[in-house]
């Protein structure tokens, strides 16, 4: 177990009889509101002493974006609160998209994106605001599919790549064949199911696959959106796990969390080594602990190298504002991220996503020092390891 967390400056901790309920509100219309996670609501692993911060009454931050860790982050959000309660955050799962746009205008206390923000849309943000990207959590992107009777599939890199395509139409397909000669596979069309929202989850996935593949790179290319050539669209990573689930034959991309809680089959991939590579905790950390990052701390290994590597494995940020006009909400901000560095990530990998190394923790805690000089973020034998 981690060392319980010990909060740097006693003048914030004062002793609360009750801990309030955590409500989780919607900060923009037409979005979607995350209230529990893929297959069931997270187990409570905090057993903490609720305390408040000195804050000066009650505090809630708002954010938005990617779906990726937003069974994570309401689990986080909700063990938050427990501990602090007079902070609660609350968060839509609206896909990076849409959240870099509404971090971007302002209209959230902070946006989360699966791909860091490039310099020009960092520029679009107002200068006396000021952008700090964090890396907080990591996950791989597997194919899950729906395939009655097969409980395991190995998927070449250009097979895969040609499903997309639409090269390779069906299960029997020779190609499938070959690679799965023990499998049953039907004489069955292959459907291709997709994101249909700006998706920092196809941002990851089609910069891999543009990697791999020089036809895909000069034919459709990466982004967070792109023109598909075959397939149907799910909005986030809900609604592509859901539309697998319910349609046999299909196939699609989604992160891993959403495949484990909802028990879909998903399959092995050929990774830059030559070999076939089942997402797990072990192939997701040696991938993880191979990714330098900088000193902007955005990176990403579209084809990382390494036999035990998984190939589609990446950070996801939370986008947070350097200056904050509100000082109160600059400290909730940073005992947030201090949450999250720590306490956090012990749980990180019962829902699916992995630990951070504690060189990573380290750093994003010195880049999120940044936001509020009335709070110092502690993170010094956390114990936070990819291995775990």
């Amino acid at each position: 177990m981690l060392s319980r967390l010990h909060i740097i400056k006693k003048s914030r901790l004062a002793a609360t009889a009750s801990v309030l309920a955590l409500t989780f509100g919607l900060g923009a219309c037409g979005t979607e509101q995350v209230s529990e996670t893929p297959g069931g609501t997270a187990t409570d692993t905090t057993a903490t002493t609720p305390v408040k911060l000195d804050l000066g009454g009650d505090v809630a931050l708002t954010g938005a974006g990617a779906s990726f860790p937003a069974p994570l982050f309401q689990s986080w959000f909700a063990d938050l609160n427990k501990k602090y309660p007079n902070l609660r955050v609350n968060y839509q799962s609206v896909g990076s998209g849409a959240g870099v746009e509404q971090f971007t205008r302002g209209t959230v206390d902070f946006g989360a994106s699966d791909v860091a923000m490039k310099d020009e849309e960092i520029q679009q943000v107002p200068q006396d605001k000021g952008v700090i990207l964090l890396p907080v959590t990591a996950g791989g992107i597997v194919l899950a599919y729906n395939l009655p009777g097969v409980t395991e599939l190995n998927l070449p890199r250009d097979l895969y790549v040609d499903i997309i395509l639409g090269k390779v139409k069906t299960w029997n397909d020779p190609r499938m064949v070959a690679a799965n000669p023990d499998a049953n596979l039907p004489d069955q069309p292959i459907a291709w199911i997709h994101r249909s929202d700006g998706s920092g989850t196809t941002g990851v996935f089609t910069k891999h696959l543009a990697a791999i593949s020089p036809e895909w790179k000069d034919k459709v290319g990466e982004g967070k959106t792109v023109d598909w050539p075959v397939g149907v669209g799910g909005k986030g990573n809900e609604g592509v796990t859901a539309q697998i689930k319910q349609t046999q034959g299909s196939m699609g991309y989604i992160e891993y969390g959403y495949a484990k809680q909802q028990n879909l089959s998903y399959a092995a991939l050929e990774n830059k080594a030559g070999k076939f590579v089942k997402y797990n905790d072990n192939s997701a950390s040696q991938t993880l602990a191979a990714i330098q990052l900088p000193e902007n701390l955005r990176a990403f290994v579209p084809d990382p190298e390494g036999d035990e590597s998984y190939p589609i494995v990446s950070f996801s940020w939370i986008l947070a504002y350097k200056n904050y006009a509100d000082p109160v909400k600059a400290k909730a901000m940073e005992a947030t991220i201090e949450y999250v560095l720590t306490e956090g990530q012990k749980i990180s990998g019962e829902l699916g996503y992995i630990p951070l190394p504690q060189a990573v923790v380290e750093k994003v805690a010195a880049a999120a020092d940044q936001i509020s000089p009335d709070y110092q973020i502690s993170v010094s034998g956390s114990g936070s390891s990819a291995s775990k």
